[in-house]
């Protein structure tokens, strides 16, 4: 398989921890001014996408993607939890939206058919595994991801506790991408469970990217929050 083009994932500053900022997070009443207030903060977007099925959220939808496209010129991460039925379409409207990188799940049934999709849209594919699913089905698609996400948490529900299997799935992740021979290629994300006392520990473990929620919105400091944040 050829070596995928150059995108705007490889100029992330990897030295250093990314952070992807969860719209989810934001005020979803000032939507706008909560994305223009963490520009200078965020590195990426993560945009949560959920069915009520594959997943107990309903979240969001490819004109929110739209507008906030037409809002921040920063990359958008979508996370599609939904249904093998509709994934593809979903990819198809979520790429006309302007999606920068479009994670499917590792558990879709359909996945092999949403990569070659995802590659026919010259859009960057992730993948995402739940918390319950072993690491060590993701080895085959890996020659095929630029974004590799553990879910720290059951899916679709905030507030939870970091599971205590998260550092170790992480690890397990790391040691297979670079077994791949794709360590330059993936970035590795952690998703869910995401605090101050977290961080570090899901740091440690390998990742390269953690999905910020409250962390980032609700925080007092934003500046000196992603400060310590860079600093891991």
């Amino acid at each position: 398989m050829p070596s995928p083009a150059h995108t705007w994932i490889d100029d992330l500053p990897l030295k250093r921890l990314i952070g992807e900022f969860s719209v989810w997070s934001a005020d979803l009443l000032r939507l706008a001014h909560d994305i223009g207030r963490i520009r200078s903060a965020a590195d990426v977007l993560h945009i949560d996408v959920a069915d009520g099925h594959f997943a107990p959220a309903l979240l969001f939808f490819p004109d929110l993607i739209a507008a906030v496209r037409k809002t921040s010129d920063l990359p958008i991460h979508v996370h599609l939890m939904v249904a093998d039925s509709v994934l593809l379409s979903q990819i198809e409207q979520f790429a006309d939206a302007g999606s920068d990188l479009i994670s499917i799940h590792l558990e879709n049934g359909n996945a092999d058919a949403a990569l070659d999709l995802l590659d026919r849209r010259g859009v960057p594919a992730g993948m995402v595994l739940r918390v319950e699913t072993p690491v060590a089905g993701v080895a085959r698609f890996l020659p095929r991801l630029r974004f590799l996400t553990l879910l720290g948490t059951a899916i679709g529900v905030k507030g939870q506790g970091l599971h205590e299997t998260a550092g170790d799935r992480l690890r397990e992740a790391r040691a297979q991408i670079w077994a791949s021979g794709a360590a330059r290629r993936i970035v590795l994300a952690a998703d869910g469970g995401i605090r101050e006392h977290t961080v570090p520990i899901l740091r440690a473990a390998g990742a390269e990217t953690v999905v910020l929620g409250s962390l980032a919105f609700g925080a007092p400091d934003l500046a000196a929050r992603m400060a310590w944040l860079h600093a891991l």
